[in-house]
Formats: structure tokens, sequence, C-alpha cells
């Protein structure tokens, strides 16, 4: 799963007492990942490319136990807490960053095939929808467009940098399943995904920076 991640992200900041703080919420969206292909680039964590890994990503993610066992992940869900409540000075932002980041490993267990771990050694999990492009990519797409959705109701604000996002998205989201995937898995590839993972999240702190949220008699108001 990849623009799915964010359908969390677009809902958190939708509902945060604050600002809409969705460059925070896509950041923790991520998080997991921006660590893996980290990790990846100094050897601690590892995939390779395998065709027959599944029908819609050729990726053996067979090293993983840091970022995307269960317990792996509630760690950085707590460190993600911690960060942003201290950094916001709201307990209620950082619990909401921190469901955000946990929500990775949820999303991820519906479409991986058996990869995910509680705490990085067997049994492997995954419900494997990415052998099930009709199933894979309407759930996608599904997700992220109404919690997009949601986001908008929830706020007001010029049409123009949302859709900029949501664009952005798409194009990535459709080059992540239909561009022609690298031979072996390096240094490139895991810098092509820090890099796509960077572009969205400094979309979306443009398009938070240009909401507000709705209140009654549609009157916008913002936390300066």
């Amino acid at each position: 799963m990849f623009i799915g991640h964010f359908a969390p992200a677009l809902i958190a900041a939708a509902v945060a007492p604050e600002r809409p703080r969705l460059g925070t919420m896509f950041v923790a969206a991520q998080l997991v990942d921006w660590g893996f292909f980290t990790l990846a680039l100094l050897g601690v964590e590892a995939m390779r490319i395998d065709p027959a890994a599944s029908v819609m990503v050729p990726f053996d993610l067979y090293h993983m136990p840091y970022t995307h066992s269960l317990i792996g992940t509630a760690i950085w869900a707590g460190a993600m807490l911690g960060v942003v409540a201290i950094w916001q000075h709201s307990l209620r932002l950082g619990v909401l960053a921190g469901l955000v980041v946990l929500s990775h490993w949820l999303l991820d267990w519906t479409v991986h095939v058996p990869d995910l771990t509680i705490d990085g050694t067997p049994p492997n999990l995954g419900l494997g929808l990415w052998d099930y492009p009709w199933a894979a990519i309407p759930l996608e797409l599904g997700l992220t467009a109404g919690a997009l959705a949601f986001y908008l109701r929830r706020t007001r604000g010029p049409a123009g940098p949302p859709m900029v996002l949501a664009g952005v998205m798409l194009v990535l989201q459709a080059a992540n399943w239909f561009a022609p995937h690298p031979a072996s898995a390096g240094p490139f590839l895991y810098l092509q995904a820090l890099t796509a993972f960077a572009i969205l999240t400094g979309l979306a702190a443009w398009v938070g920076e240009n909401r507000w949220f709705r209140k009654r008699g549609n009157l916008a108001f913002a936390l300066q």
C-alpha cells in the first residue's frame, strides 16, 4: 500500500483540535517506511526484487523486524506520539499522530503477502490482497478518496492546493503500480521511495497551511 497510508493522516488532520497539521500527519503515515528505506540504505533491514513475490508488487520484504513488526511499529508510534505532543504542546495531537503511525501496520496487513510479523520472528502475516488487483486497487483508491473528501468537508480553503496534492498522489501511485520495476533492490530504489515521501509530505504541509476548520455558519478560523 502507498497512498492508502495517507487516508488516516487526512482523517487525523480533519479531526485534530488545532489548525490542520497535514504535513505532520503525512510524516506519521509513512514513518515506518521512512525508517525501512533508511535502514535498508544502511544495510540493517533488507528487501529484494522477486517477480514471483506477488501479482502487483515484486518486492520480497524478507527482513524488516524493526519497522514492520507490530511491536516495532508500536515503538515508532510511541516515539511519534512523544515528539508531536512535546513539539505541538498537545497530547491529543500526539495521540492522533501515534495512531496514524500504528495504522500503517494494519493497512499493510490487508495487502501484503505474508511478510509482516508481530515481533520480527515467524509466523509471517498478511492477507495478500496484492495477489488480487481487482480488490487491492479499488481499496487503495477508495480509502484515499474517501479520506480526502472527509478532510475537505471538515476544512475550508482554496481548492488548488488539495487538488495538486491529489493529482501528484495519483501520478505517483500509477507509477508505483504500472511503471517498470528495477531489476534489483539498491540505493537508487530506496532514495526514489524517500524522495516520493518527501514530495508528498511537502505538498501536504502546503495544503495544511492553507486550510482552516469549518465552524457553525461556515465561518472559518485558524489558531495562530
